[in-house]
């Protein structure tokens, strides 16, 4: 009996998780995500880095290229940098979420960054929610400093 009971709550849990993204509205141009904003007066993200390397924080819209986002249920999205890295967003308080085809799309954020230091559980906590090997999870064993967004908003410009 209880392992019946296990099931069944592991199936509402993975039908509740698909469910939560398939209310996502998908990504198109104008399509906004939590605090209705728009891109006047955004800040392209490699702006963004300079100022950060002599200002402690910023607030306001920043722009940016999507190359990833929580295959889980879309809890955070990283930006393209000009590095080759990638900056991540979180969005405040989780009060939204991304859908899966954002990736490649263009945004403007509107919230809060700084620079911060990622923890080696946390950065492996996210690999795993981005649907990293083991492998590649195994490889992350140093804290990391980057920038890190909390959104309010989000638009997709294109």
């Amino acid at each position: 009996m209880r392992k019946i009971l296990f099931l069944f709550a592991a199936v509402l849990l993975t039908a509740g998780g698909a469910q939560a993204q398939s209310n996502i509205t998908p990504a198109a141009a104008g399509v906004t995500y939590g605090k209705s904003i728009d891109a006047q007066g955004a800040v392209q993200l490699g702006a963004l880095e300079q100022q950060l390397g002599t200002d402690t924080a910023y607030a306001g819209k920043i722009e940016g290229k999507v190359v990833e986002v929580c295959k889980k249920k879309g809890c955070f999205m990283k930006l393209e940098r000009t590095n080759g890295e990638a900056v991540m967003v979180k969005f405040t308080d989780y009060g939204f979420f991304m859908p899966q085809n954002i990736v490649g799309k263009t945004v403007v954020v509107e919230g809060n960054a700084k620079v911060t230091e990622t923890s080696v559980e946390r950065l492996r906590h996210f690999a795993e929610d981005a649907g990293k090997s083991k492998a590649e999870i195994d490889q992350i064993t140093k804290p990391k400093k980057d920038i890190v967004i909390v959104a309010d908003g989000v638009v997709v410009v294109k």
